[in-house]
């Protein structure tokens, strides 16, 4: 066990060095993790890139609470759940193409959901961004699908089956119907 998390804490260490470094513009050395058998999370650390980040991650990716504006060097596959709340994305380019479990990409300034991945195993949250539609969401969630707190005007490219679909409390006074949120997907919960 304490093997591990010395490994975790060379691995955080080796991270920062690195981007210390691409801060003053040497980018000679960038870390290479491949792959994650575990969770790798490099939240809270004013971080404005992925690049050096694992290309894949068996379980949870997590880069909430940054400084990100894109996806770019994020794993190309995660087992379990994808979080990049809480940065400043406009868009979802480079996210992975599926997600095991969650996807949650609220609380940022996304207005397009393009580059979100395909399917996702479990909730996917895109509250509180600035979309006008919902171009590019998954086809599929099998959980949670949260698009409150926007500025949608259709629900036109809304993924065609979720458990739960909730569309409520538009910034800009739109309110979705059941028969509207009905027409463009399966539910399988509440709406």
């Amino acid at each position: 066990m304490n093997i591990m998390k010395n490994l975790k804490q060379i691995i955080r260490e080796e991270y920062r060095k690195v981007l210390k470094e691409q801060k003053q513009n040497k980018h000679e050395k960038f870390l290479k993790i491949r792959k994650v058998h575990g969770n790798f999370s490099c939240h809270s650390n004013n971080l404005t890139s992925l690049v050096g980040a694992p290309s894949s991650v068996d379980d949870e990716f997590d880069c909430s609470y940054n400084k990100l504006t894109s996806l770019e060097g994020a794993p190309s596959l995660v087992g379990g759940s994808f979080y990049c709340g809480a940065n400043y994305l406009t868009s979802l380019k480079g996210a992975p193409s599926s997600v095991g479990s969650n996807f949650y990409c609220a609380d940022n300034n996304l207005t397009s959901l393009e580059g979100a991945p395909s399917s996702v195993g479990g909730d996917f949250y895109c509250n509180n961004n600035k979309l006008t539609s919902l171009e590019g969401a998954p086809s599929s969630v099998d959980g949670d699908f949260d698009c409150t707190h926007n500025e949608l005007t259709s629900l036109e490219g809304a993924p065609s089956s979720v458990g739960r679909f909730d569309c409520s409390d538009q910034k800009n006074g739109i309110e979705f119907t059941e028969e509207d949120v009905r027409k463009v997907s399966d539910v399988e919960g509440q709406i």
